[in-house]
């Protein structure tokens, strides 16, 4: 079966059906976070935004509905972080609810 399987790859590919190199072997290029961050400066991965506006992506010329929209889908991903099992993710989650909240009484009142 592996003859016919390797026989179908040449004259299909034109290449032989020989494994991939392992990871080790092939030419790193980074991961893929670094491909998609590589334009991005290093400074501005670090520093966090500096109000809760910001870190819930949140600009003067948006609408009340529109504030309301990002907030609801905000809200809906980071309330099911909260209780992911990792810690790292648990303690971002609880910054961003903590933001959403502070934004929500900013714009619509008390809560």
């Amino acid at each position: 079966m592996f003859k016919i399987l390797k026989s179908l790859s040449k004259s299909l590919g034109g290449k032989s059906a020989e494994a991939p190199p392992p990871p080790a072997a092939r030419k790193s290029g980074g991961t893929l976070l670094d491909k998609v961050n590589k334009g991005a400066p290093a400074a501005a991965q670090v520093e966090p935004p500096k109000n809760a506006d910001e870190m819930c992506g949140i600009t003067a010329k948006m609408g009340k509905d529109e504030i309301k929209a990002q907030l609801k889908i905000l809200f809906r991903r980071y309330n099911r972080s909260a209780s992911s099992l990792d810690a790292r993710i648990r303690s971002e989650a609880d910054k961003m609810l903590d933001a959403i909240v502070s934004v929500r009484e900013k714009h619509f009142g008390e809560i």
